[in-house]
């Protein structure tokens, strides 16, 4: 495992130590600060054949999940409960189509891996308050991991979160406190009592360590396609880690020389009618996104006003030739039935997001058949029941008292 360079600022490019804790950078000449990436010094991996070093860390433990990168990743004792190494799940109906099954992971979503390698990180560095706003599956994430790692977890969330969200934080142990508002008002409380607390935020973008769990994505999807890049990747975007992860992957993997010779993927992100400030950015030609009034959607996941990474996103889009789209509640509802009924598969709100959009991009010619696709459903659908049941307008059938 490679210790750590230094954490380079994604504005700035100025270099901060990782050997305590850091949050965003602190030499942005102005407002606002850069999230921070996780440099490695790779010089030594370069020539190595992946498999042969991927063998070699998988080894060490019976189930390593995302650890089977921990060649790439921070060199500390893992807090882990099987995160990662989710399926690929290849469509019966789009021969080119992949679903890389997220909800396979601990707490049923993708936040496992993000909170699984930041809860690994506080816990290296001594800390023993972690807060985080959530729109929902971060909550569980957070509660989880911190519970395994015995660091007390302060979670904020809508007051409206899927209630599957609201019962695993309670159940693992954390403080929560729901909130008459969006995660924006959840990030605001936190910024405002962190202080005073004395919790350590680990919002989303504002630490590094959540892009180091996500980007383990990135090096999975191109390891199971055969350490090829596929055609295209549609992401679900709320507040984006994944996305930058996943392209922070590709670019680490280029410099082992682990990735066949071929071009990026198109990285499409999809969001939804209710909440699409970074789709209508792309939209604009903006560099940044403008926060979005009165936002309203049954996919909680993509329920992010004004994302922190915006202009990180916005930029990797356009880098990769790719396309920010909106659906709307109705598209995703239809989508989730469909892949229900005909794949077998319940995906999450925010995963028939990405399954819609790719019917879309076939329809208007962005998409030919033959491009080989991979489409993040980003959690179970289980975790949705009370909110995909009400947008089906399904209710708990009564029983009838019977005549006497």
């Amino acid at each position: 495992m490679p210790p750590i360079d230094f954490l380079e600022c994604s504005r700035c490019n100025a270099r901060l130590s990782a050997d305590t804790p850091q949050t965003i950078c602190t030499q942005c000449p102005q407002p606002p600060a850069g999230s921070l990436y996780v440099r490695y010094n790779l010089s030594h991996l370069r020539g190595t054949s992946a498999a042969e070093v991927i063998d070699r860390d998988s080894a060490r433990a019976p189930w390593t999940g995302m650890w089977r990168y921990r060649s790439v990743l921070p060199e500390v004792d893992p807090v882990t409960l099987g995160e990662g190494w989710t399926p690929m799940l290849r469509s019966k109906r789009y021969r080119n189509v992949y679903l890389k099954e997220e909800g396979a992971n601990p707490t049923g979503t993708f936040k496992a891996r993000g909170l699984g390698l930041a809860v690994t990180m506080a816990r290296h560095y001594g800390l023993r308050k972690l807060a985080v706003p959530s729109a929902g599956n971060a909550a569980g994430a957070l509660a989880a991991y911190a519970a395994a790692a015995d660091i007390e977890a302060h979670i904020f969330m809508p007051r409206d979160v899927p209630f599957a969200n609201y019962v695993e934080a309670v159940a693992y142990g954390a403080k929560v406190t729901l909130v008459d508002g969006l995660i924006s008002d959840c990030a605001r409380m936190v910024a405002e009592r962190k202080e005073a607390e004395g919790w350590f935020d680990i919002s989303t973008l504002k630490e590094p360590f959540r892009i180091e769990g996500k980007k383990t994505m990135g090096y999975e999807l191109v390891e199971q396609l055969g350490w090829e890049y596929p055609d295209a990747v549609f992401y679900p975007t709320g507040g984006g880690v994944g996305l930058i992860g996943m392209w922070k992957a590709f670019e680490e993997l280029e410099q082992l020389g682990w990735v066949k010779a071929g071009k990026r993927p198109r990285m499409i992100a999809v969001q939804a009618a209710g909440c699409a400030p970074v789709a209508r950015a792309f939209e604009q030609g903006a560099g940044v996104s403008q926060m979005w009034e009165n936002a309203s959607t049954f996919a909680a996941g993509l329920r992010v006003p004004k994302p922190y990474g915006d202009a990180i996103m916005l930029k990797i889009l356009r880098d990769s030739g790719g396309v920010a789209l909106v659906q709307t509640d109705e598209e995703i509802l239809s989508s989730i039935l469909d892949w229900a009924r005909h794949e077998g598969i319940f995906l999450s709100p925010e995963g028939a997001a990405a399954t819609a959009a790719y019917d879309r991009l076939l329809e208007t010619g962005f998409l030919k058949s033959t491009d080989r696709v991979v489409l993040f459903n980003t959690g179970a659908g289980l975790k949705y029941t009370d909110v995909t049941a009400e947008a089906m307008k399904l209710q708990r059938p009564v029983r009838q008292a019977q005549l006497v």
